[in-house]
């Protein structure tokens, strides 16, 4: 693919006021969740919750892309169709997820390293082939005191270069994924220097694999207190604090950042998107969303596995993405979250 292709790509996929929905969950994570329910696992009611997002009517207005998951990008709809052609008819971009999870990291202590580099070419050739143009790789950074060592930082910063390169090479937008979890007691202040550490590092190692960053995104988290740190930060601060951040150490040429939601509530995850948007202070790359539960959690609750329950999930949706494709804006309201949907 040219190179003006993968950049239209990366730009599209943070086109105003449109972000990226992640349905990209292991069978054995959606499982969970479906479980969690009384919603037996099977490959059918996993195609019908994914296919609930991917044929909400008018999702397109704030959905710009979708990461799936290798079983649901060989699915078809119920009605027949390649569910990436139902993303497609919708404006919706397909993606992939393409690594294999976080493994121990060999010699470390509570650290991992992401898998999957072995045979990603093939993979990516066959993915492009079923409709994907982009892919998502997701390193995972642990925080203490102590943690992360600067090798569990460094391998998987090196992973996602490869990742990345061989991404550009088979005409896939890359999305860059390191994220620094918020379990632990660890402070704001912590995160912030964590953070840095890890964009540094990463950015490094996309520049020794040749990236060219106008054809990439990266999905970092927000710089937010453990969930177990006795201070939470206000939403005020973690934004102040992300958009620090990022401007420290993202360079211009990157089109956009779409942030993972990593475990905070949905609403939560809106209020700190809108407030980073809100910030006056220049960036030069665009500010969206890639979010998972944040999106589809208030949906799964409506639909509760029950087919006259369908419609309700999918307005369910729409009105969550509808919060976040504002909160991209900078014009995310209380009035607006307590609209009822559509």
């Amino acid at each position: 693919m040219a190179r003006q292709d993968l950049e239209q790509t990366a730009r599209a996929l943070v086109a105003e006021g449109k972000g990226i929905l992640a349905a990209d969950e292991t069978v054995p994570t959606v499982t969970k969740r479906l479980s969690a329910l009384h919603i037996e696992s099977t490959a059918d009611s996993r195609r019908t919750y994914r296919e609930m997002f991917f044929t909400t009517p008018g999702a397109g207005e704030f959905i710009s892309g979708a990461i799936l998951y290798d079983e649901t990008i060989r699915q078809n709809s119920s009605s027949g169709i390649p569910l990436t052609e139902v993303l497609t008819k919708q404006g919706i971009i397909p993606g992939i997820k393409v690594d294999t999870g976080a493994k121990p990291l060999a010699g470390a202590s509570d650290e991992t390293v992401t898998e999957g580099l072995d045979g990603l070419r093939d993979r990516l050739k066959e993915y492009y082939g079923l409709g994907a143009r982009f892919a998502k790789w997701r390193a995972v950074i642990r925080v203490t005191e102590q943690l992360p060592s600067s090798t569990c930082i460094n391998v998987n910063a090196h992973a996602l270069g490869r990742y990345a390169a061989l991404c550009q090479e088979a005409g896939l937008v890359p999305i860059v994924e390191p994220e620094v979890l918020m379990d632990g007691g660890h402070t704001i202040e912590r995160c912030e220097e964590v953070t840095g550490c890890v964009l540094h590092a990463v950015f490094n190692a996309l520049y020794d694999q040749r990236i060219v960053l106008e054809q990439m995104l990266l999905k970092p988290s927000m710089i937010i207190s453990g969930k177990s740190c006795p201070n939470q930060a206000s939403v005020d601060e973690v934004a102040t604090a992300t958009l620090r951040c990022l401007r420290r150490h993202v360079p211009a040429a990157v089109p956009g950042i779409v942030f993972l939601s990593g475990g905070q509530s949905d609403v939560l995850a809106t209020k700190h998107l809108n407030a980073i948007n809100r910030l006056d202070l220049p960036r030069p790359w665009k500010v969206s969303f890639s979010y998972g539960r944040a999106l589809q959690d208030q949906a799964l609750q409506a639909w509760q596995g029950k087919a006259e329950q369908f419609q309700a999930g999918q307005q369910s949706f729409y009105h969550r993405a509808k919060c976040n494709g504002a909160a991209a804006l900078g014009r995310y309201t209380a009035a607006l979250e307590g609209a009822v949907a559509r």
